[in-house]
């Protein structure tokens, strides 16, 4: 994983016109989004229904899981070696044949919010590490908590999320759409393998583009409820989607084709 400096971002809501200033502490990135070898070979029909804090989705498993994750070798920190094998899962996209075409380099799609912390916990154990999350029996996940001090891995925070993603840049994105990012106009109508395109400044692969990343954050409770958000923009999108500053925020049940997700660690 790659060490991402402390810092500052400045955050903005375009729909209410608010601007927040939000401290970024030192923490870890994965180089690349989960791709579908490393989703298949970690949850391998293990994934329980029974909250995220609960043993049920390891139970018998860890071995195999260490293993397979391992031979996935995906979130490694050997730059993008990991990152041929760093995301995975089963996608449905919008045309009937983009499923069969998605090969085990693509980024898994059709994993919700909840899905995606659920196998934070589930690699955290694989791995001997502490995991972040717990509760997970509300079908609006309102009663998981993260614990940030933990070791194991998780999803970025919002303000995290965008702060990498920019890598000290301060433009509408870090570089030329069609040169770092997978979007409508160039994605053949599916994810692409990940690490094909220009990373940022910081060795991130893919955080414009190819799929919209789940992050920790509640979008707005006032408004939306339990919506949590998502960014990056994805292979289906116009150029406005694929933004570092484009907010987007859906139900954590949510499972479509343009939606993965990141792994994160802190420091």
């Amino acid at each position: 994983m790659i060490e991402i400096p402390a810092g500052e971002i400045a955050l903005r809501d375009e729909g209410t016109r608010t601007d927040w200033r939000v401290g970024v502490g030192a923490f870890r990135l994965a180089p690349c989004p989960v791709t579908r070898d490393l989703y298949a070979a970690v949850v391998g029909g293990v994934l329980g229904s029974a909250g995220v804090g609960g043993t049920r989705e390891v139970d018998g498993a860890s071995a195999g899981v260490a293993g397979a994750a391992g031979a996935a070798g995906a979130v490694g920190t050997a730059g993008v070696a990991g990152a041929a094998g760093a995301v995975g899962g089963p996608g449905v996209a919008h045309e009937a044949d983009t499923e069969d075409a998605a090969g085990p380099r693509t980024p898994v799609t059709e994993v919700s919010w909840l899905d995606a912390v659920r196998f934070c916990n589930l690699l955290s154990r694989a791995e001997g590490l502490q995991p972040c999350y717990s509760g997970g029996d509300d079908p609006d996940a309102l009663d998981v908590a993260c614990d940030w001090d933990a070791g194991g891995y998780r999803l970025p925070s919002e303000a995290e999320w965008e702060y990498a993603c920019r890598a000290g840049s301060s433009g509408v994105r870090y570089g030329e759409l069609d040169d770092i990012g997978w979007h409508r106009a160039n994605s053949g109508d599916g994810a692409r393998d990940v690490a094909t395109r220009a990373p940022n400044a910081w060795g991130l692969y893919d955080t414009i583009g190819n799929v919209w990343e789940w992050c920790w954050d509640v979008y707005d409770p006032a408004v939306y409820g339990p919506y949590r958000v998502f960014r990056g923009g994805g292979w289906n999108d116009h150029p406005r989607g694929c933004r570092a500053s484009c907010r987007r925020k859906s139900h954590p049940t949510l499972r479509v084709d343009d939606l993965g997700f990141r792994l994160a660690r802190s420091l």
